[in-house]
């Protein structure tokens, strides 16, 4: 028996797919600046003195990172809401799940250009008489950042695709549009073809820039 594609019955699906697409890009842009702002503080928190609070950071970042990406979100949406006994919204689970799951790599990721900074650099901060803030600020983390762009851009992307997993508790984002549509025209393929599609070109600009930047960084530590 041969398939027979038809993209036809797609035409009338443009707007409940454009609700799911925004729903998905909010979920990847909120879990993104909170993974990019949380991740630089846990990295901190991973790298401190105080044997408590690196002990707390590196747990948490082991957590998020060796276990599955969707039982957090499962956990997350189940499990807090019955443990304070109090709804709370869906897409804020996810967005939290998403976002704290982001936090554990990015830190990773933070710490590594953190390694990378000139230990020259860190001396000539205490010769100058900076506080510890003024020398995290402005030397530590605008070249940590610098150093660790390609990293956070992929685990950026890792984020948009996972952001795919919401759609197994109910969120209305573009898999989840995607399943529902397929179920009723019981046309999977077509269906589940065109986001594919979808994601990769959100995907493929972000995955270019990454590969731009990380010439250009070879090609400055070659000069």
């Amino acid at each position: 028996m041969t398939y027979e594609f038809d993209f036809s019955f797609l035409q009338g699906t443009v707007p409940a797919l454009w609700e799911g697409l925004k729903v998905t890009i909010a979920l990847a842009l909120v879990a993104n600046v909170i993974g990019l702002v949380c991740g630089f503080l846990l990295c901190l928190m991973a790298t401190s003195r105080w044997w408590l609070l690196r002990s707390g950071a590196q747990l948490f970042i082991e957590f998020f990172r060796c276990t599955p990406a969707l039982l957090q979100i499962i956990w997350f949406f189940y499990c807090i809401p019955m443990m304070v006994d109090f709804f709370i919204d869906p897409f804020l689970m996810g967005v939290l799940a998403l976002g704290l799951n982001l936090t554990a790599f990015n830190a990773e990721a933070y710490r590594a250009g953190i390694q990378a900074v000139p230990r020259e650099h860190l001396d000539a901060c205490v010769a100058l008489g900076l506080k510890p803030t003024h020398r995290t600020l402005f030397v530590v983390l605008p070249q940590a950042l610098r150093n660790a762009l390609p990293v956070l851009m992929t685990n950026g992307i890792g984020t948009l695709q996972q952001s795919a997993l919401v759609a197994i508790v109910a969120i209305a984002d573009l898999m989840y549009v995607a399943k529902s549509l397929a179920t009723d025209a019981y046309r999977p393929l077509e269906t589940y073809s065109l986001v594919a599609l979808i994601y990769f070109a959100l995907s493929l600009p972000v995955a270019r820039l990454v590969h731009l930047i990380e010439r250009r960084q070879d090609a400055a530590i070659e000069r």
